[in-house]
């Protein structure tokens, strides 16, 4: 395929635009540094804590609105085994945000924690805390694995690019303006992706509805009659109710335990405005998935044989995860087509770029600094972050060649963080009982129930079968919510150890000595303090671990 050169000059004079708002965030942020009384190192983190709202609103809808989106919400409107009912991202997101405005914006905030596994760290000490970063981690490097596979496959269809290069392309401008301004470049750099991506999304679509070769949606029929598939609206039967639950849960909750969700919570100026950002989050996000839905279902209404794609259409030949690039490709003008690269290409730097800090203040923040260096300076501090940023993004780079499936590849990142994060965060937050021995239990749990459930993606064979599981071209696919139960176990496991824990050392049913990770420790009864009522335990909590 010939290299489209205006296009590809089109895409380059719009990287170069991000990477110049990118380096301006960056001297944004070195003047508030001078200004900030808090370090230099938080700044990047979160930016000082005076990221106003609209500023604010704006990096946390581009954040989730990313290839992984946009492309994953398209390829299940579109595919015939499918529809509309099981594009899940926009209602997902909208339950996410609102949970957080609700639930977690306001107890994270008011604290001044700076990363997510702050409260962690504070009950459950280091040893924990850091154990808990690998899913984290994991999760992270997926999901930039996920996008950037989104934007190579557009480039090469749209461009005639290499898919290979256009990965290593968006991916070195991301790293570079990430590396250089911390979360003030990202969040600048997040406002002209976010505006791009709705306004050239939008464009596109009235060419593709007034395309030939689209027919009235009214009128659509059955895409694939071999493949039992259904119109766009798509079919929910009762044995895939299962499925369909745990799906929608698993971005929904799991989107509740992403440090680039905290992030932005925790830069915010109050507890009240990280929740008005997450609520106006809820409502932009759904809006940006729009145009998706209506490219998906346009593709599920064409007649491909009126195109140069032909026949058999893109779910026969296995393109259904290119089904965006390809309809922009095929069912519009060159011009238009352009444009819809550029909002991929906008889509997946807002979220790279988010998922690169978001790791690399973890590590930084709850590692360097609390454990491996405690007397570390700002400026190694600063260095630690711009390696971490360099790391994971040629980590995820590494991992985004080949891929077929975004939408395959946007849930598993979010399988750890939903099975064995979200749970440890409801009980960190909720329940105060919540000690290192549940914590340790119910992350075993978590990971060993998820593990034992296989992933066809990566290739590991369930060893439980849960009620539904069906065999699919020779490949074991669960329709039970397991990914739910784990969650709900390692919960369920983390509150009921802690308790009985609470319950043996507090009554002095076994001896104190027992209490290997030194969780707790008596009462000095020659202190002169208040004499606790028959019903609170005479023990304190010491949970460092």
């Amino acid at each position: 395929m010939a290299v489209d050169v205006p296009g590809l000059v089109s895409v380059i004079v719009f990287y170069i635009f991000i990477l110049v708002i990118g380096v301006w965030g960056s001297k944004k942020s070195k003047k508030v540094e001078k200004t900030c009384s808090g370090s230099k190192s938080e700044v990047s983190i979160v930016g000082g804590r005076n990221i106003n709202v609209l500023v604010g609103i704006f990096t946390m809808t581009a954040t989730w609105v990313g290839g992984g989106y946009i492309m994953g919400t398209a390829e299940a409107v579109y595919s015939p085994t499918q529809g509309l009912i099981w594009a899940l991202g926009p209602p997902a997101y909208v339950i996410s945000f609102l949970l957080g405005g609700l639930f977690f914006a306001k107890p994270m905030r008011s604290k001044r924690y700076v990363t997510m596994l702050d409260p962690f760290q504070l009950r459950y000490g280091n040893i924990f805390t850091a154990i808990l970063l690998f899913p984290a981690l994991v999760s992270d490097i997926l999901w930039v694995a996920c996008i950037l596979a989104a934007l190579g496959g557009t480039m090469n269809i749209i461009l005639g690019l290499s898919s290979s290069l256009s990965i290593i392309i968006s991916a070195a401008v991301s790293i570079i303006y990430t590396f250089l301004g911390g979360l003030y470049s990202v969040a600048y750099t997040d406002i002209i992706q976010l505006c791009f991506i709705f306004v050239s999304l939008w464009l596109c679509i009235p060419f593709l509805v007034l395309s030939p070769a689209v027919t009235a949606i009214s009128q659509t029929p059955p895409l694939n009659q071999s493949h039992g598939g259904h119109t766009w609206l798509g079919e929910l039967k009762l044995a895939d109710s299962g499925k369909w639950l745990d799906e929608m849960l698993l971005l929904a909750l799991g989107g509740l335990s992403y440090q680039a969700l905290y992030q932005r919570i925790l830069s915010a100026a109050s507890s009240a405005q990280a929740q008005i950002t997450c609520f106006a989050a809820a409502g932009t996000v759904f809006i940006m998935g729009i145009p998706s839905v209506v490219i998906g279902v346009a593709a599920a209404s064409a007649d491909w044989n009126q195109t140069e794609y032909g026949l058999p259409p893109p779910f026969e030949r296995g393109d259904a995860g290119k089904i965006l690039p390809l309809a922009l490709q095929h069912l519009t003008t060159t011009w238009v087509s352009v444009i819809g690269i550029g909002s991929v290409a906008a889509a997946v730097m807002s979220s790279m770029d988010s998922a690169l800090l978001s790791s690399a203040s973890l590590f930084t923040q709850n590692i360097y600094k609390t454990t491996l260096r405690k007397k570390a300076s700002e400026r190694e501090l600063q260095w630690v972050i711009q390696i971490s940023v360099l790391l994971v993004g040629v980590a995820g780079t590494g991992l985004a060649f080949g891929n077929d499936s975004v939408l395959a590849l946007w849930l598993v990142s979010g399988d750890l963080i939903y099975c064995v994060i979200f749970p440890q965060l409801v009980c960190v937050l909720y329940f105060h009982c919540a000690n290192t021995y549940g914590a340790v239990s119910g992350f075993g749990i978590g990971l060993l129930l998820r593990g034992l459930s296989g992933e066809p993606l990566l290739g590991l064979p369930p060893m439980l079968l849960y009620p539904g599981w069906r065999e699919e071209n020779g490949i074991i696919i669960q329709y039970f919510p397991y990914r739910t139960l784990a969650m709900l176990f390692s919960m369920i496991g983390i509150v009921t150890v802690s308790w009985l824990i609470n319950l043996i050392f507090c009554h002095k049913i076994v001896p104190q000595s027992w209490d290997v990770l030194g969780v707790f420790k008596e009462k000095n009864e020659n202190k002169e303090e208040e004499v606790p009522s028959p019903e609170e335990p005479n023990c304190a909590l010491n949970t460092k671990f």
